[in-house]
């Protein structure tokens, strides 16, 4: 695959992820990239100086939401003097493998898609790397996006890429959890050209903070749904 000298960057939201934040910029294939941004969500540990040592662009968000740390990314590239044209999002936890970025981007490369998810369903996962709630959660949430928007999808999967130009018009508001479902109806309403590729998935370094704890699952299920329903 060739980049084609198209300029990505990557964004990668980050709280308290100083163990394994340096391992997702280091396996980050450089010469497929022109920055990596992280940005720091009001962590509480070494993760702003794991990242800068491994050589990342860090900023730093202090409100603390999964969609405020992206939506901060996306304030700096649009301040960028040549804007890129593709985003990649990942997380900070390594259970992505930074390495299938290559495969993530190659649709957008060859064949012109707008958007690509990692999905995880489609890919190998590590016993354990995901709870049985997210695993229903993300099964609930495609089948209702299907039957209220029309659209396949097999996961929610945070590990994706998309054009610079379709991320601005999608004019993503989420600042919390429902942010990866928000991009995926509102593609879907907008008859954006969108696929899925396989990424495998392992556990995570840490504890989530998210899907770790009873409050944090129910709180993104609920948002998750909720913001299904709200762009009906």
């Amino acid at each position: 695959m060739r980049n084609n000298n198209k300029k990505i960057v990557v964004i990668i939201p980050a709280f308290n992820e100083e163990n394994a934040v340096g391992n997702v910029i280091r396996e980050i294939p450089k010469d497929l990239v022109a920055e990596i941004v992280v940005v720091n969500n009001n962590s509480n540990d070494a993760t702003k100086e794991k990242a800068e040592e491994a050589g990342a662009t860090v900023l730093d968000e202090p409100t603390q939401g999964y969609g405020n740390a992206c939506l901060k990314g996306i304030s700096y590239v649009k301040a960028m003097q040549q804007q890129p044209d593709i985003i990649v999002f990942i997380d900070a936890d390594y259970s992505d493998y930074p390495e299938e970025m290559v495969q993530l981007v190659q649709p957008i490369l060859e064949q012109d898609y707008d958007i690509v998810i990692g999905s995880r369903a489609l890919g190998k996962k590590q016993r354990g790397s995901m709870t049985p709630q997210q695993v229903f959660g993300n099964w609930l949430a495609t089948r209702l996006l299907r039957i209220l928007y029309g659209v396949m999808y097999t996961d929610l999967g945070p590990f994706r890429a998309i054009k610079w130009d379709a991320l601005i018009k999608l004019d993503m508001k989420d600042r919390t959890y429902g942010w990866t479902v928000e991009m995926q109806l509102k593609a879907a309403k907008m008859k954006m050209k969108t696929t899925e590729v396989a990424v495998n998935y392992r556990k995570r370094i840490g504890f989530s903070k998210i899907s770790g704890t009873v409050k944090g699952t129910v709180l993104a299920g609920y948002k998750i749904i909720t913001t299904i329903f709200k762009y009906r």
